[in-house]
């Protein structure tokens, strides 16, 4: 057994390891972007102006009993919008204001009623003509 050959052959095996790990790194970061762009593309951009009407997610419900709560309040007005998505709101009823995330509120678009139903019966419905 040849100590300089076995020296080399060890050599070649630390390369090649060397190697795979760069090639291993390199295909995290390719897997990485592909995800982000994937996930970035998906992104609904929420656009918010000053007097907007918003409601807010409530995140701390999970703690209360019941499971058909609503987990949105409001409406609250928008009276700033910050740099970072930060927003802030102003609370009509209690004329507070404050700031929250800009991903835990949505656009509030009012109460829309219900729109009318025409009901007919099978006895009012038009009967053909024998021909």
């Amino acid at each position: 057994m040849d100590i300089t050959k076995v020296g080399v052959a060890r050599k070649l095996q630390l390369e090649e390891l060397e190697y795979l790990r760069i090639e291993a790194y390199e295909n995290a970061r390719i897997y990485k972007e592909k995800t982000k762009t994937f996930h970035d593309h998906h992104i609904r951009k929420k656009d918010f102006q000053e007097g907007d009407e918003v409601l807010l997610y409530n995140s701390r419900l999970r703690f209360m009993p019941g499971k058909l709560c609503l987990r949105w309040e409001g409406p609250f007005k928008v009276k700033e919008v910050k740099p970072y998505g930060i927003v802030e709101l102003f609370d009509p009823q209690s004329k507070t204001t404050f700031k929250v995330n800009g991903h835990r509120v949505k656009k509030y678009h009012g109460y829309k009623s219900p729109k009318e139903v025409e009901v007919l019966l099978l006895e009012d419905a038009p009967k053909e003509e024998e021909a």
